[in-house]
């Protein structure tokens, strides 16, 4: 072959898979997140899950926790890795609500005296089993270091924040974690102010250290309107109180 024709093989090589990609490709060693996209867009509606319609579409859902299982996530780049093992979390956390519905009221009525669900070993990633908590507090907590993680994962309680409608993507990470990040705090069903005192949820309780243990500061890059003009105004007068969590299923 001479060198013509060896040039010509090179650049249709290169040229082919964007063309039959179209832009839509996920990036190499990335997980396809097209199937979970569906559940979610089928499924999720202002933040309550449909988990009858998803129940009729398990088989979906255990076809994309195989496509998780194929992926590597310490080949990917560090925002793919953090989009993979939330998308994981949220996925695994709907797989486990199936196992017991529609007999559940409560993602905690599927643990047992000894060992809460989040314990459980069901995630299958990268060849081993890892709980929900592994997940969580291990690597998202530990590794990324990044509070908004907290607004991004869903526990499947009422008082959790919403179960986005789409899949995290390395991509637009960035934009998706702000995003979730406001709309939480700015939902006065979870978040309000009342006088001095901002009543808030408890996670900003159960991981202080996480947001440096001032609430009212981690809520100013975030806040809108009222709440973002009395909090410029009197941030160092607020004191903190923590809501009621409730504890029941998100489902629709």
């Amino acid at each position: 072959m001479n060198m013509k024709g060896a040039f010509l093989i090179f650049a249709l090589a290169l040229i082919i898979p964007g063309i039959f990609c179209a832009g839509e490709c996920p990036a190499k060693g990335a997980a396809d997140n097209s199937l979970y996209a569906e559940l979610l867009k089928r499924y999720v509606k202002d933040g309550l899950v449909d988990y009858s319609g998803l129940k009729k579409d398990e088989e979906v859902l255990d076809r994309y926790l195989m496509v998780l299982e194929e992926v590597s996530p310490e080949a990917l780049s560090k925002e793919s890795r953090f989009a993979f093992y939330v998308n994981a979390y949220n996925a695994w956390t709907i797989k486990l609500i199936l196992t017991g519905y529609p007999g559940v009221e409560s993602i905690k009525e599927l643990g047992s005296f000894l060992r809460s669900p989040w314990k459980k070993k069901i995630c299958r990633i990268d060849g081993d089993l890892k709980s929900l908590d592994e997940i969580e507090h291990e690597i998202l907590r530990k590794d990324f270091n990044d509070p908004r993680v907290h607004f991004a994962i869903n526990c499947a309680f009422r008082s959790c924040p919403p179960l986005r409608g789409e899949p995290y993507e390395g991509e637009i990470l960035e934009a998706q974690l702000d995003d979730a990040t406001r709309s939480f705090i700015n939902d006065p069903e979870m978040n309000r102010l009342e006088g001095d005192t901002l009543h808030v949820s408890k996670i900003f309780d159960w991981f202080k250290e996480d947001f440096n243990d001032d609430i009212p500061r981690f809520f100013l890059p975030y806040a809108e309107g009222d709440l973002k003009k009395a909090l410029d105004e009197g941030r160092d007068k607020i004191r903190v109180k923590y809501l009621d969590y409730d504890w029941s299923l998100n489902g629709s």
